[in-house]
């Protein structure tokens, strides 16, 4: 199955509708998606994967943080959330941890035990853009919806 088929068979299962929205145009950066859609930057909640050392179980430890596309993600406040020290992962790690490529890496149909930070950062919007497991898409979400979606935890893990 692709990574959009992927992100739209998870949304069936959601007691809300989400769409995602395809382009023509490269979404897989904040300013790319942003002038796709004609909004902020800021607006853009992008996926970032950080990753630790392996753990006992010899898996690397890692956490998906979904924040603001103009923000950036200060990992010592990260750090005191997780307890191991954050590195951000490579497109390849990214891609291994996910299951979605770069420029497409969303925070919807993880896989189990991947903990979600989403930011708070993203309150600043009534609605904001998360990839759809492509590096063309969009999902316009709300930060309710995408606590819900993702089962993640909110914090403050960034610099404003």
């Amino acid at each position: 199955m692709s990574p959009l088929e992927r992100v739209r068979e998870y949304f069936k299962t959601l007691p809300f509708e989400l769409e995602v929205r395809l382009f023509d145009d490269s979404t897989r950066t904040s300013a790319l998606a942003a002038q796709a859609l004609g909004v902020e930057v800021g607006q853009i909640a992008k996926t970032l994967v950080f990753i630790g050392k392996p753990g006992p179980d010899q898996k690397p430890q890692a956490v998906v943080v979904v924040t603001c596309g103009d923000v950036r993600v200060d990992t010592k406040k990260l750090k005191q959330h997780l307890g191991f020290k954050p590195k951000f992962a490579d497109g390849e790690e990214a891609h291994e941890l996910t299951g979605y490529p770069p420029g497409g890496v969303c925070p919807f149909d993880l896989p189990p035990g991947l903990p979600v930070f989403v930011d708070v950062s993203l309150r600043r919007f009534p609605l904001v853009f998360a990839a759809g497991g492509t590096d063309n898409s969009a999902v316009p979400i709300t930060v309710e919806q995408l606590l819900y979606t993702t089962g993640g935890s909110l914090c403050d893990v960034c610099y404003l």
